[in-house]
């Protein structure tokens, strides 16, 4: 039997139900907004995490067990990872575009200025830069993760991993209570809404991230990754430094030059 350098995936469930779950999860959320109940959307959500769950053990098994993930596979996992990234960047340019073309020519709707004359914005100079600190941090401890598993440095890697969950886990927690003490909400003109946009898909990637590094931080708890063959810790590292140069974007444009 002559073996290729590339794997064939087997016939997976977890595409049907991780769509399934996205749909149940959307609807449900919909549904919940306007004071239907939450079942579906804790149907949708099951769904979600189940597949989640299921679809990484396949993954690691594939990767870790059964050495299916040569080196010609995961040249198509960084090619994949870095059109993710690509997808990513176009997805926060719409904002962006958005929050531009209702700032640099506000119309008169909103006093013409930016910003709006009865919007009082958030001191840049506050919790908005203390999140750009622990950001800066993170990407610092998950960049010491990254060298310290290369030179096989396995306590060292797993506590800035650790540290840097944790840094995530807090820059949510501060954004969180910014949201709650914010003096203007959604529904306030163009302003509320491409802030709370733009913030609040950057805050769900970051616990999107602080969840995929969590995933890393228990492969390597478990030695699944050696020092020349991790591409799983190095896609979330990437993604990781994707969401802080994001967040530096955020803070310049719209919490310090938007104010």
């Amino acid at each position: 039997m002559i073996r290729n350098p590339f794997h064939l995936v087997e016939y997976s469930p977890w595409p049907l139900t991780g769509s399934l779950g996205a749909m149940f999860l959307t609807v449900g959320m919909v549904s919940w907004f306007h004071n239907h109940g939450m079942i579906t959307m804790m149907i949708g959500l099951f769904l979600v995490l189940m597949t989640m769950f299921q679809w990484w053990r396949d993954v690691i098994r594939e990767s870790t067990f059964q050495g299916y993930h040569t080196m010609k596979v995961s040249l198509g996992m960084r090619m994949g990872m870095v059109l993710f990234i690509t997808s990513e960047v176009c997805f926060f340019v719409a904002f962006f575009w958005a929050y531009f073309h209702s700032s640099l020519a506000p119309n008169t709707e909103i006093g013409a200025c930016w910003p709006p004359i009865y919007v009082n914005p958030l001191n840049p100079f506050q919790i908005p830069l203390l999140n750009t600190a622990i950001l800066l941090a993170s990407g610092v401890t998950v960049t010491w993760a990254h060298h310290s598993l290369m030179h096989g440095n396995h306590s060292e890697t797993t506590q800035s991993m650790a540290l840097t969950i944790i840094l995530g886990m807090y820059f949510t927690f501060l954004q969180a209570e910014e949201y709650l003490e914010a003096p203007f909400s959604i529904s306030d003109s163009i302003y509320g809404s491409t802030f709370f946009v733009a913030t609040g898909f950057h805050g769900l990637h970051v616990m999107i991230g602080s969840l995929f590094l969590l995933v890393c931080l228990m492969r390597i708890v478990t030695h699944h990754f050696s020092t020349n063959h991790h591409f799983g810790f190095e896609a979330a590292a990437w993604y990781w430094h994707f969401v802080d140069v994001v967040w530096l974007i955020l803070y310049t444009c719209i919490y310090w030059w938007g104010s």
